[in-house]
């Protein structure tokens, strides 16, 4: 299925006071302007959070922050969530590296595959925030995909067959590939690649290979938008059906959602920061800048069950 902007596609700004708002493209995605992170005012903050709401990723361009401003920021959305992956930096245990040096050869980087942050956990994190301090010349984008305008636009019959259909998310396939791609090193990917010589997975890895079942239509807590809850990397089935019954529905959105037209894509810059709603969009990163180095830093916020 291929579909291109119609009437369904609505990512304009709304007229805001305090801030500016230029969209990145037809189906989400906007740049904030005229902000100050470090020293955003309330006024501000209360616009840049219903920005992120309607246009599901948001990013500033030119902010020199430190881990305690990056924290500060974080914070006026929400507590911080559990971060899968990764322990934080020293004294900013709730700001993680995302680090991939040059030498690094894994053919696997890490967030690449669409995937929603950690929907495996209980309660997945709500919303995401990515600082950029050295990015390669080339390569090394981010690119999210709508998955709520995905929705919308699924027909009449399609969304009364996925109400009350549940979907299986469990780390189990990550963590193969991993084993499988990545070079053994103190990052994340790095990390679940050396589990290959441990005779049994340690308990932390294993809750989350059992991982948790969540609808694959999604209420947003705040707004109540609908949205699809399925991706690539950690959707492994669907509850009550068998794998054979689950695969043709599970591909079908896989390949729905992530289509050109429902997608924006990020060209990251040195001190940009990105923010978006895990409950709203996908994402991916790709391995296409090998030899170069990539230095991120994230946060995640605390979500809720959903429903």
């Amino acid at each position: 299925m291929k579909l291109h902007p119609t009437g369904s596609f609505d990512n304009a700004a709304h007229d805001y006071r305090h801030i500016q708002v230029r969209p990145l493209a037809a189906a989400m995605g906007a740049e904030i302007c005229g902000v100050s992170v470090a020293g955003v005012t309330d006024e501000q903050f209360a616009e840049v959070r219903a920005a992120l709401f309607r246009h599901k990723m948001i990013y500033f361009r030119g902010q020199q922050m430190t881990h305690a401003d990056h924290e500060a920021f974080s914070l006026r959305f929400g507590a911080f969530a559990e971060d899968a992956y990764t322990k934080g930096v020293p004294d900013h245990r709730n700001v993680h590296p995302l680090i991939r040096e040059a030498d690094d050869a894994s053919v696997m980087v890490f967030g690449s595959g669409w995937h929603t942050d950690s929907p495996f956990l209980a309660e997945p994190p709500s919303i995401t925030s990515l600082r950029s301090v050295q990015i390669p010349p080339f390569g090394g984008d981010t690119i999210w995909a709508n998955s709520a305008l995905a929705y919308r636009t699924l027909s009449d019959t399609y969304r009364q067959l996925l109400a009350g259909l549940r979907v299986r998310f469990s780390m189990r396939e990550v963590l193969q590939a991993a084993q499988e791609s990545a070079v053994e090193n103190d990052t994340p990917l790095g990390k679940l690649s050396a589990l290959k010589h441990a005779a049994t997975l340690p308990e932390d890895v294993l809750r989350k290979v059992r991982g948790n079942a969540h609808p694959i239509v999604r209420t947003h807590a705040v707004t109540g938008e609908k949205s699809l809850y399925v991706d690539g990397d950690y959707s492994v089935g669907i509850e009550g059906m068998r794998p054979e019954e689950a695969a043709p529905i599970l591909q079908f959105l896989r390949e729905h959602i992530t289509q050109p037209a429902f997608t924006c894509r990020l060209r990251w810059e040195p001190d940009m920061l990105a923010l978006w709603d895990n409950r709203l969009c996908i994402h991916q990163a790709f391995n296409d800048y090998q030899g170069y180095r990539r230095e991120m830093y994230r946060t995640t916020l605390a979500g809720e069950v959903p429903v």
